[in-house]
């Protein structure tokens, strides 16, 4: 397999001369792959390849024995996805995506940056389940946001001008990402946080989240597009009832080919003092929704404990409520 070539639409390996993606089923005309180092890999990652030729059989133990298209050719035992669980650690930012206990794979997505200035930016994107190739459209989403963002770094302090591009690069993506049938349209939410100059800026489609735990008192920064959010600000129910609906996670904004013509909210918060932005897909939040339940997960960990240390912990307290969802959780330290 020739690594050097990547779809356009998953960011997935090709092999030359290949017209579809085996990943995600997009078409690959030869003047749409891009060429290495137009999308960019973790620090010391190894490559799909690379990585499934060192591990051993999960279920035989064969060494040597898995093969490129994640099979062992012993036993003939599809192995674990890399992406069932990834961690990304930047030091100052970090972040963790699990598939969760229940789900048969990971539809979440997430990248995090950290600027040369002390700058740190992050971007996760939550496929919509009941959509087509979901996990593909919210890595497809993150990919195309993580290039703009890094492009706008440090040529601009205007960060909700680089936010609004960032959400449109990520929407182009998903409709890009191949469709099973007509109707049938792959979508996702969108949530980013970019830490600058002083300031927190977040911009979010659909009801994934950023919390601020710190100096001045706990918040959510955002604020959900979905059924149960409507209800409780036009006051007809209770945050207990309309999240105890069972129409509580219908979202009325995301990412897709059918999905509404506005631009990503954005809000900006300048921290007083110290603390950490947690930015996350609704598999955390489903089991703390408030800025003080989830504070209260966050009680027993040191104030300086490292923005990873924070993630996993996160993480584990979702999968032990259950896990039921796919998990999602970056940390920002201010």
């Amino acid at each position: 397999m020739n690594a050097d070539l990547l779809c356009p639409s998953c960011q997935a390996p090709v092999v030359t001369g290949d017209r579809y993606c085996e990943a995600c089923g997009a078409t690959l005309p030869d003047n749409e792959r891009p060429a290495a180092g137009q999308a960019e890999a973790q620090p010391g990652a190894a490559g799909p390849a690379a990585a499934a030729a060192a591990r051993a059989c999960v279920n035989c133990g064969a060494v040597d024995a898995v093969g490129d298209d994640g099979y062992c050719e012993q036993c003939g035992f599809k192995q674990p996805d890399p992406h069932d669980h990834e961690e990304i650690d930047l030091g100052a930012v970090a972040g963790v995506t699990d598939r969760g206990l229940h789900h048969r794979r990971n539809e979440d997505a997430l990248a995090v940056i950290a600027g040369a200035t002390g700058s740190a930016m992050v971007v996760v994107c939550d496929g919509v389940s009941s959509s087509a190739n979901a996990d593909v459209a919210a890595k497809a989403a993150v990919a195309a946001a993580e290039q703009e963002l890094r492009s706008s770094a440090g040529g601009t302090d205007d960060v909700v001008a680089a936010l609004g591009r960032a959400a449109a690069a990520a929407q182009a993506a998903v409709l890009g990402v191949h469709r099973s049938e007509p109707g049938d349209e792959p979508s996702c939410t969108f949530v980013a946080a970019v830490w600058h100059g002083g300031v927190l800026t977040v911009a979010w489609i659909g009801d994934s989240r950023a919390y601020w735990f710190g100096a001045g008192g706990d918040t959510q920064l955002t604020t959900d597009d979905s059924w149960a959010a409507e209800q409780v600000a036009a006051g007809t129910m209770s945050v207990a009832d309309a999240e105890g609906d069972e129409r509580a996670h219908s979202i009325t904004r995301w990412l897709g080919a059918d999905s509404p013509e506005q631009p990503p909210r954005t809000a900006t918060f300048s921290p007083s003092g110290p603390g950490r932005v947690v930015v996350c897909s609704d598999g955390l939040w489903n089991y703390a929704s408030s800025a003080d339940s989830l504070a209260a997960q966050l009680a027993g960990l040191a104030a300086d404990a490292a923005p990873l240390a924070v993630a996993r912990h996160l993480t584990n307290f979702a999968r032990d409520c259950g896990g039921h969802d796919n998990i999602t959780v970056a940390v920002i330290a201010v």
